[in-house]
């Protein structure tokens, strides 16, 4: 385990009452921001979003962000009809609104309101909306004594049916992932792709670390490509870890020495039980407990001033 004590950040948010949303180009009260029931978002999950961190007065990698955003509602043909730079104003925006300094930015387009087919020709327009709050995915014990997580017998979506690469809002297959990990009481279930390989978790992605190699999954193998994830594995090689994107199977999670998650919202979350199996020693590891120093300190000094 490591040495340092794992200090987590305490968002302070507004009063839920008086926070504000984004909608569609005007701050609104919370209970003015209503969506369609004729949104093809509601209806269909058809649209994208971006889970956003903010620390200290500034959002982190907000550019990464809105360039995977960006890149998903290409992915889908669904034309923002703004530019990046206007959204980056709009986040903003929504922080200052809700006089955030330390929170989550929920940023959602959708199809926007169509008629009950499924057709995104009858949707004019995309919808917009913006939420700056907070967010505790985990408690403070599970980052200083370790998750324990299960393997879902639900299997992630093919990347040949819907590319792991577009952040969508079709979760259902992670909710239901999801389901089994709150039935037997854990927090979090790692997803298998259809051949048996580990593709994610239903809200983070998956590392290993076997001596001074750092594994992942590749993207193909149904992974998300992680805002986190990959800020963690540009900060490995600085620490001494070789990072390795590779297709492998729980049983090389069983035998890792450690097992961390990642995820805007997680940050990064030790595993110390897979299952029936202890990882390691059965305690957050040194190398999860330098990256995730390594993390908190890049969170302090980057990112865009709200």
């Amino acid at each position: 385990m490591s040495t340092e004590t794992v200090k987590k950040s305490s968002p302070v948010a507004p009063e839920t009452a008086a926070i504000k949303i984004w909608l569609n180009g005007r701050l609104v009260p919370k209970n003015e921001a209503v969506v369609s029931v004729f949104d093809h978002g509601l209806l269909y999950g058809d649209g994208v979003f971006e889970g956003i961190r903010a620390y200290g007065g500034r959002v982190f990698k907000l550019k990464e962000h809105l360039d995977r955003l960006y890149r998903s509602a290409r992915a889908i043909c669904l034309d923002l009809e703004s530019t990046p730079a206007q959204m980056e104003s709009a986040v903003l925006d929504t922080c200052r609104a809700n006089a955030i300094q330390d929170g989550y930015v929920r940023l959602v387009a959708t199809r926007g309101p169509g008629d009950l087919g499924l057709d995104p020709r009858k949707c004019a327009s995309p919808f917009v909306f913006i939420i700056a709050d907070r967010i505790a995915l985990y408690p403070e014990e599970s980052y200083t004594k370790g998750l324990t997580v299960i393997t879902a017998s639900t299997r992630r979506v093919s990347p040949q049916a819907l590319n792991s690469n577009i952040k969508s809002l079709n979760y259902l297959n992670n909710i239901l992932a999801k389901i089994e990990a709150n039935q037997v009481g854990v927090p979090e279930a790692i997803l298998l792709n259809n051949e048996g390989y580990v593709a994610e978790c239903t809200g983070d992605n998956i590392f290993y670390v076997r001596g001074k190699r750092l594994v992942t999954p590749p993207t193909a193998v149904g992974a998300l490509e992680g805002v986190t994830r990959n800020t963690v594995m540009d900060l490995a090689p600085g620490l001494g870890l070789a990072v390795e994107e590779k297709f492998f199977t729980p049983y090389d999670l069983h035998t890792a020495d450690e097992v961390f998650l990642t995820g805007t919202a997680a940050e990064i979350v030790p595993v110390v039980r897979l299952d029936t199996r202890v990882i390691g020693t059965g305690a957050p590891g040194p190398w999860t407990g330098k990256l995730g120093a390594a993390y908190r300190e890049l969170t302090r000094r980057e990112g865009v001033r709200i």
